[in-house]
């Protein structure tokens, strides 16, 4: 019988020496963890398909209808913006959407609750997720709110890339980034469909470890914003380049941090059957930042509004993991 979370195990049966391992297997079920770290993830149970069928198709309906709304009000408030609001904060409903079916599956028919779910790393996953979520949604609307109705700037050439297609492009743009919500959804979704029974609040080494990293990265991206923020707010620094704090050590620790939030999803994934899948995300995450529209955006719109002193900057300051300075 394996133990709770997957541990390795040793069979303690006083008393039964001469007896077989499966007599006092039997007999005793007592179990002792030996090691934290499960590295048989792949040999335990599958993911129950008609469970992960209806988490899938709950969380399309979902983010198919939360883009379309977010669409309609977008075009209602004349700033597409919003939608970095909406998909940030969208993880919330959608975790707990998923949550909510996998814990259904744990009653039979008659509403008798069986225990073949691990439901102390669901309901870790689920609080990470919400809290990282709620931040991070409410940072990006305080941010959007202080510039409305000045559209994002990334939004605001893309309706002059676009011309008169505009509307058409950007639903389906807003589309994608639901359907890249339920992909990058994949480490908490092996966590919630985890089937090992879990008797007492529990978690594994891999969660543990998840969880650290998860911290460090929720203060460090927290940091990051407000010492931003807090330069920003000077109107002496108006078009001077930010190395305040963390920003001295990364032109874009935010964005870091950010990366090391869902490096820590993934990791806490591990110690969950086929939670491998999930190092998916931070490797998606990790791409759309560094190569896509986080770092070279960004950085295409500083060297324009400050020049020189950004050029300096960059060649001075890791671009995205926080390192001492160079010599340029």
């Amino acid at each position: 019988m394996p133990s709770p979370q997957g541990i390795p195990t040793a069979i303690y049966a006083p008393g039964s020496a001469g007896a077989s391992p499966y007599q006092r297997l039997s007999r005793y079920r007592c179990v002792l963890p030996i090691h934290p770290f499960n590295t048989s993830t792949l040999q335990r149970s599958p993911l129950p398909p008609v469970t992960l069928a209806l988490v899938i198709a709950a969380g399309l309906l979902f983010v198919v209808a939360e883009m379309t709304a977010t669409f309609l009000a977008a075009r209602r408030l004349n700033n597409f913006g919003i939608v970095d609001v909406v998909w940030s904060l969208g993880f919330t409903p959608l975790v707990w959407i998923a949550f909510a079916i996998a814990s259904l599956r744990t009653y039979d028919a008659k509403l008798n609750a069986h225990p073949e779910w691990n439901w102390p790393a669901a309901l870790t996953v689920a609080g990470l997720v919400t809290l990282w979520s709620l931040r991070l949604g409410m940072h990006l609307f305080v941010r959007v709110r202080s510039h409305h109705p000045v559209e994002d700037v990334r939004y605001a050439r893309l309706r002059q890339e676009w011309g008169s297609a505009t509307n058409q492009r950007m639903f389906g743009f807003f589309l994608l980034q639901g359907v890249l919500q339920l992909v990058l959804a994949t480490p908490w979704i092996a966590v919630l469909l985890d089937t090992t029974p879990a008797p007492s609040f529990q978690l594994s080494g891999w969660g543990l470890v998840g969880v650290a990293l998860w911290w460090i990265g929720l203060i460090g991206e927290s940091v990051a914003d407000r010492q931003l923020a807090r330069f920003r707010s000077n109107p002496a620094n108006r078009g001077q380049v930010c190395q305040l704090g963390l920003w001295n050590y990364s032109r874009h620790p935010n964005y870091f941090f950010e990366w090391l939030i869902w490096v820590a999803y993934a990791v806490f994934a591990l110690g969950s059957p086929w939670g491998w899948i999930g190092l998916l995300s931070p490797l998606l995450m990790g791409h759309f930042l560094i190569n896509v529209t986080g770092i070279p955006m960004t950085e295409a719109l500083s060297v324009q509004s400050k020049g020189d002193a950004y050029r300096e900057y960059q060649r001075t300051t890791s671009a995205f993991v926080p390192w001492f300075k160079g010599k340029g």
